[in-house]
Order: structure tokens, then C-alpha cells, then sequence
């Protein structure tokens, strides 16, 4: 990871975490920001205010241990120590359909734990796919991340956010028109590095 990252947030990563964590590093800072698909994404980036967590979970259930117990952790840190996070999860709910399904879930543990107004979960996938696309259609790299990923979000980040932008819904259409633009080769073109 390059030295603008959270490396005090994520400093008790397990050494078997490394390839997880820079892959998606790598993707956060080529797609979502260098890509600018997500406005708000810089600044937390570089004010190393983004803790990345890799879980192990090989089921759904051992997930959602994992995500309460990482909603309970960012909630017990300030906005000005980690504003936001990405839950990793290589392990389980590769296929979209069932990893669409578990949000539901998600949303569910952020209520049981009264968390609801002060957190939200996004999402990300390696599959992901908008409702009425084509599994190909470039929209969907809006999206798609590496590996499983919740994004856990402050929502008093968010609204602060939101009250910079006067079209929020601008966003998705520059995010299809960048993506049309750059095209399935330049998407993949983002991921090489220089030396093929």
C-alpha cells in the first residue's frame, strides 16, 4: 500500500491479508478514484481515514459475526479517526445473486445493532450487476471490485457529502458515460502495469 493509505487503521492486518488488501487498494485507486466514480472516495483515501479489514468467513453466517463486529469497531472510532471502511470477503458469496441477498442481512444486523441514521452498507462485487442490465453491459464496472466487498458508511459522512452536490443522481450517469468512453478494453487496461 502506498503511504497516503491507513496503515494505522489497518496495521493488525494478518501478513496473508497482503494480496487482498493491495488488489483492492489498487482497484480503489485506479477505478473508484482515478476514475473518479466515486467523488467522496478521495479525501478519506488520503486523509487515511479508510480501514480495510479481510474476512476469513468461509460461510455466511461467520460473515455476519465478522460484520458486526466491524460495524461495532468503526462505530467505537471518531468521524477524524476512520470515516469509512471495506469489509473484504474473499471466502464467501462469490455468486452475486446469494451476495445480493445477503445486503438484506446486512441491513438487518445494522438495525439489531442500533446502528441504523449512524451506518450503511454498500456494495461491491467481482459480478456485480445493476437490475435490468446485461451481465456485460460497462455499467456494471461501476461496481465491481475485486473481491466481495462491503463498504460500510458513516451516514453523517454521506450527508455532508451530499450537501456539496446539488445532482447527486449525476454521478451514476458521468459513471456510465466515463464507462462507455473507456470501454471493456480500457477498463482493462486500467490493471496493467506498464510492463505488458
Amino acid at each position: 500500500m502506498n503511504p497516503t493509505s491507513a496503515d494505522h487503521l489497518n496495521a493488525d492486518a494478518l501478513a496473508e491479508d497482503a494480496p487482498y488488501l493491495a488488489a483492492t487498494t489498487r482497484w480503489l485507486e485506479r477505478a473508484v478514484i482515478g476514475l473518479n466514480l466515486c467523488p467522496f472516495a478521495r479525501a478519506p483515501h488520503v486523509q487515511g481515514k479508510l480501514r480495510l479489514r479481510v474476512s476469513h468467513a468461509r460461510d455466511t453466517d461467520a460473515l455476519l459475526d465478522d460484520l458486526c463486529g466491524e460495524l461495532q469497531s468503526l462505530n467505537a472510532l471518531t468521524p477524524d479517526q476512520c470515516e469509512t471502511g471495506l469489509l473484504i470477503h474473499p471466502f464467501v458469496l462469490g455468486d452475486f445473486l446469494d451476495y445480493n441477498d445477503f445486503l438484506d442481512v446486512a441491513d438487518a444486523a445494522v438495525q439489531t445493532l442500533g446502528l441504523e441514521g449512524e451506518w450503511q452498507v454498500a456494495s461491491f462485487h467481482p459480478r456485480y450487476q445493476f437490475a435490468d442490465s446485461a451481465p456485460d453491459d460497462v455499467e456494471n464496472f461501476s461496481n465491481r471490485s475485486p473481491y466481495p466487498t462491503l463498504h460500510l458508511l458513516r451516514e453523517s459522512s454521506i450527508e455532508r457529502a451530499m450537501e456539496t452536490m446539488s445532482d447527486t443522481d449525476s454521478i451514476y450517469r458521468r459513471n456510465i458515460e466515463t464507462l462507455q468512453r473507456l470501454g471493456p478494453a480500457g477498463w482493462q487496461a486500467l490493471w496493467r502495469d506498464g510492463t505488458d
